[in-house]
């Protein structure tokens, strides 16, 4: 099944790739039809990307599993450089594709973008292990997190007595009305039948009053069982055993575990057995190939000694060796490669003439540039040159020649392929061998020296080595000055990290997955914007940002490297909309170290410069070497506050403004460190100097209608809660208008208590218990979403957007102006 899933997936890889490489070289100018193909490109990527993430999960083939992983960082990568492209083309981070999915027949979720499992998998015990020795660290030092308990106060014996016999009256007085209330009924049903026995009883009148009972009660539950059906078929109400799990997904979860235990088998079968075919490779074929290499080698010796008269120079260690000579040619080729060295030493005393005319030629080369680059711009928009696109090449092509027609007939259990690794480890022991070989050819290469031509090597001269070496010290002095010092280079990073967490800077992340912050696709995002509103972003919407700016290039190593470098992140919105869970949901789902440096933790801790200066050295340099790590910045408006209000003042809010961007030039590619703020006043702080420190700025608004419907519902039933025909949940969602998931979570959490939950059997949950409780609460209100939206219109990108929605607007304008004139040109000539 996942084989046929793999090979179906790369069929559409490759004609991606296909079409993307003619794309590349046509110009275009109309920015619609540019966003339409991104759009479309993105949206293939990301489907290619499901699948494979799920084939290479599932699959347990070990040498598949190694190319499927290329690829997939491949196309992981590709789908972050085609947002990059749309953000710079479009000047937003949010984009819409409802008209696309509608044209390709998608459902929008399969726009999500799922996250690899095996960024948590593969380095789960290293996570485990982490997590232990912070419990152990915390409990130590006694600022373990623990569960809070109400303190039990002790009672006299008197008192213990009073209250036992207050109890066992009222149970006395709870039975004694319950026998009295038994002996009312039954003096009652007697009075009644004393009443009844008088009257002539009429046995037609009472056979026709039951009949309408029961035809009404029967055709009211038929009317309510068919308006069931309906809603169900209608997709409004969820099916019956709706909520409970099938036999068919708890066999699919066991296939899915055993297939895990396999997978993890075939990977040590796999480990050991490229250690014992190389042993045996080499017993067995290691003397044949050293000797070949020699009788090459000498017959290369011989051939220039008969072409030049003299034997060459052997190639360096650090040149590669004999292998430079002999990658990929026949004999006769490296004697035409020494006859043609010969002849350029012979033109290199021409060439400085040459020189002279070059450099005028470089001149008018600049020149035609400019004008080149000019006619560029004319022709109109190219998409920018891809770094995934030749990885993605060289595994689709790897497939092509290895896999695609494979006859796997044989190999049922999909255990490793033994002549594959013997290929690869033939590689390896021939350049292990050439190494021996180069070391023993280079004393023969004396020996024939000197005993062919009674040669002596000549002293190498000591000004070139001089030369180098001034250089190699020049550039290191350079280097140095670039490279940060080591503060702490007698220190152990285990004691660092102690030291860390024993002052609150390196703190547990909550265990909250992304798929807990519930929201709903925005459905009008592209009509608003064909009409040039600016629609307000969905929760999916952020959270699918959160994916591609922090999750996948924290998790991937290959991905972090190449992509678009991602360093400073920035979530602003209202208080209670999810900032910090999307903080600790980043760490959960790549098993990342999380940093606290907001400005209340930090005060008082490390003071002065000098201080200052130590802990972010000691973060940096932990946060490097247990990479992948997030530094949070919670309540970051403070750290670049316009002004300090008088009550913090002492706490020195403003400690870390301008370390910030000195930190951010430290951090390179191969450093998988993201740097996350969040505010809920970003209006409070210097704009440029906050725009200059967060790369990517993204507004967390409060929850949509759709987005509050499916919030409710989610958070009833995690509490306990059964959702019945009584509750209705578009009405708490309708009512629940400026509401954010934090007080959704609230109310829920205080409606929902032990009793309530046991009490629902006999009375069902409805609305007005959860609207009680919202009425103490104050939501969110338009003028506060209105600030934000202001705010960010101000930002450097808020800035691009409204300058190129103005553009729009003018464009739009002059159309209509054109049509008109036509018109009324038109009409005159009529007349």
């Amino acid at each position: 099944m996942y084989n046929k899933m793999w090979h179906q997936t790369q069929e559409a890889l490759n004609s991606l790739l296909d079409k993307e490489s003619q794309k590349i070289t046509e110009p275009q100018r109309n920015q619609v039809f540019i966003f339409q193909t991104l759009a479309t490109f993105y949206i293939k990527y990301v489907q290619i990307f499901r699948n494979l993430e799920n084939v290479y999960d599932q699959i347990i083939h070990p040498q598949k599993r190694i190319l499927i992983r290329k690829i997939l960082d491949g196309v992981m990568g590709r789908i972050l450089e085609l947002k990059n492209e749309m953000v710079e083309l479009e000047f937003t981070e949010f984009h819409y594709f409802d008209d696309i999915v509608q044209d390709l027949k998608l459902a929008p979720q399969q726009l999500d973008i799922p996250i690899p499992k095996y960024f948590l998998k593969e380095k789960l015990e290293v996570i485990k292990g982490r997590e232990k020795i912070l419990a152990q660290i915390l409990a130590d030092t006694g600022l373990e997190i623990s569960h809070t308990e109400h303190p039990v106060k002790g009672i006299s014996l008197e008192e213990a007595i009073k209250l036992i016999q207050i109890a066992e009256r009222a149970r006395q007085g709870r039975l004694r009305a319950l026998f009295m209330k038994q002996i009312f009924l039954q003096e009652y049903r007697a009075r009644q039948a004393r009443i009844l026995s008088e009257k002539i009883a009429d046995v037609g009148a009472a056979a026709l009053r039951i009949q309408k009972v029961w035809r009404g009660f029967h055709q009211c539950k038929k009317t309510e069982r068919e308006r069931e059906e309906e809603m169900v078929f209608l997709g409004m109400n969820p099916p019956p055993l709706f909520n409970e799990v099938s036999m068919t997904i708890i066999q699919a979860e066991k296939v899915t575990l055993l297939r895990n235990e396999v997978q993890m088998k075939h990977e040590e079968d796999y480990r050991e057995a490229m250690v014992t075919i190389k042993g045996d490779l080499q017993l067995i074929e290691g003397p044949d190939i050293k000797e070949n290499l020699q009788d090459q080698i000498r017959h290369w010796l011989i051939e220039c000694r008969n072409l030049t008269g003299t034997f060459p120079n052997y190639p360096d260690v650090e040149e590669g060796g004999s292998a430079i000579i002999f990658s990929d040619k026949t004999p006769q080729q490296v004697v035409d490669d020494i006859i043609a060295n010969q002849e350029e030493e012979e033109k290199n005393k021409s060439k400085k003439k040459e020189k002279e005319k070059e450099k005028k030629a470089k001149k008018d080369k600049e020149k035609k540039g400019t004008k080149e680059k000019a006619k560029e711009e004319d022709e109109g928009w190219k998409m920018s040159p891809s770094v995934f696109l030749p990885t993605m090449e060289e595994g689709n092509n790897t497939y092509k020649d290895m896999w695609k027609n494979k006859d796997e007939s044989w190999n049922f259990p999909q255990d490793y392929d033994p002549e594959m690794i013997k290929e690869e480890k033939r590689k390896e022991l021939e350049s292990e061998i050439r190494v021996q070989v180069d070391e023993l050819m280079r004393q023969e290469l004396k020996n024939l020296k000197l005993a062919v031509n009674r040669e002596k090597e000549l002293p190498v001269k000591t000004r070139k080595k001089r030369g180098k070496n001034e250089k190699k010290g020049k550039k290191g002095k350079r280097e140095k000055k670039g490279k940060e010092k080591d503060l702490t280079a007698d220190r152990s990073i285990e004691s660092l990290y102690k030291e860390l967490v024993e002052e609150g800077l390196l703190i547990p992340a909550l265990k909250v997955s992304l798929s807990d912050y519930i929201g709903e696709y925005s459905y009008l995002g592209t009509t608003l914007r064909q009409v040039f509103i600016e629609p307000m972003p969905s929760l999916l919407d952020v959270r699918q940002l959160i994916t591609l700016y922090g999750i996948l290039p924290l998790g991937s190593a290959a991905v972090h490297e190449k992509a678009p470098l991602v360093k400073s992140l920035l979530l602003a919105g209202p208080s209670g909309v999810g900032k910090k869970m999307l903080v600790h949901a980043i760490c959960t789902e790549t098993g990342a170290n999380l940093f606290n440096l907001s400005a209340a933790n930090i005060a008082g801790k490390y003071p002065g410069k000098s201080g200052l200066q130590m802990m972010l050295h000691m973060v940096l340099k932990v946060a490097r070497q247990l990479q992948p790590s997030v530094v949070w910045i919670g309540d970051t408006e403070k750290t670049f506050y316009k002004k300090v209000p008088s009550v913090e003042r002492t706490m020195e809010p403003k400690r870390l403004k301008n370390q910030l961007p000195k930190i951010l030039k430290l951090l390179k590619p191969n450093d998988r460190i993201l740097i996350v703020g969040t505010t809920h006043r970003p209006f409070d702080a210097e704009l440029h100097s906050f725009c200059r420190v967060y790369q990517k700025i993204i507004l967390v608004p409060r929850p949509d209608y759709a987005s509050r419907y499916v919030l409710w519902k989610d958070i009833i039933q995690r509490n306990g809660g059964v959702i019945t025909s009584a509750l209705n949940i578009s009405c708490l969602a309708k009512v629940t208008d400026g509401f954010t998931q934090g007080h959704i979570v609230q109310v829920v959490s205080s409606v929902l208590t032990d009793r309530r939950l046991r009490q629902q059997t006999q009375k069902p949950l409805i609305a007005m218990e959860f609207i009680a409780a919202l009425s103490s609460m104050s939501p969110v209100y338009q003028e506060e979403e209105e600030s934000f939206k202001d705010w960010y219109a101000k930002t450097p990108m808020g800035k691009k957007r409204t300058l190129a929605l103005t553009e729009g607007n003018a464009g739009k304008e002059k159309g209509k102006g054109k049509k008109k004139a036509k018109k009324v040109k038109k009409e005159k000539k009529k007349k």
